[in-house]
């Protein structure tokens, strides 16, 4: 499939799949989403906390370099590891512009790491953050009690419908710890049906710029 790199409308790139339509990030603004979803919503809720990450969707790396850039802040100690079933090229991953649009070139060294890491192995990036990429279809997780936060950055619904049903859902619920958190983009009904119906725990928050909601469940 065809990958074209694309300005959002915050100035920050993403990939768009050009068969489906389908964007890695929000066309309304990549670098805005994923602060909105997944750090206000997510990682800023375990301030001052040793946690494991799980991101369903590695994509770009932008999730993962925010998620860096922040836990100092937050005085965190993280590991990270991310699952891609058909990683983005490196040559390619290395032209989003985040660490530009972010004001952060001190930390481009980071980003190119988290891109030319090794697949399958745990990179110690800093002292408080570790990094692992494991290349794997979602359906393949076998993870049981190993995370306090998962970011589910799939594609949509509307491509890739088999990402957001019970059975991807069970999965997450077994990955993740007692009140562990979830925490996605997506507000279908259908999503937060699935969520319900494997055990989580689910709340509508509101959601990034141009999107109404988005949703949060939390592993009782």
């Amino acid at each position: 499939m065809k990958r074209n790199i694309i300005i959002t409308a915050d100035g920050s790139t993403t990939i768009q799949v050009e068969e489906w339509n389908e964007h890695y990030h929000s066309i309304h603004g990549a670098i805005q989403e994923a602060y909105h979803v997944f750090i206000k919503n997510g990682l800023q809720l375990f301030a001052g906390q040793n946690i494991s990450i799980l991101e369903i969707g590695l994509g770009t790396g932008l999730n993962a370099f925010i998620t860096f850039l922040e836990h100092q802040k937050l005085n965190q100690h993280i590991h990270y590891q991310g699952i891609e079933a058909y990683p983005v090229s490196i040559e390619q991953a290395l032209q989003m512009n985040y660490v530009q649009e972010l004001k952060t070139d001190e930390f481009l060294p980071i980003f190119e790491k988290l891109h030319t890491s090794e697949w399958e192995k745990n990179i110690v990036l800093t002292e408080t953050f570790s990094f692992r990429k494991r290349q794997q279809h979602f359906q393949e997780i076998t993870d049981t009690d190993g995370f306090h936060l998962i970011y589910y950055d799939a594609f949509g619904a509307r491509v890739q419908p088999e990402l957001w049903t019970n059975i991807l859902f069970e999965k997450m619920h077994k990955a993740l710890k007692t009140n562990g958190i979830l925490v996605t983009y997506s507000a279908k009904g259908s999503v937060r049906r699935a969520m319900i119906d494997v055990g989580f725990e689910v709340e509508k928050l509101p959601g990034p710029p141009r999107k109404r909601e988005m949703l949060r469940a939390v592993k009782k």
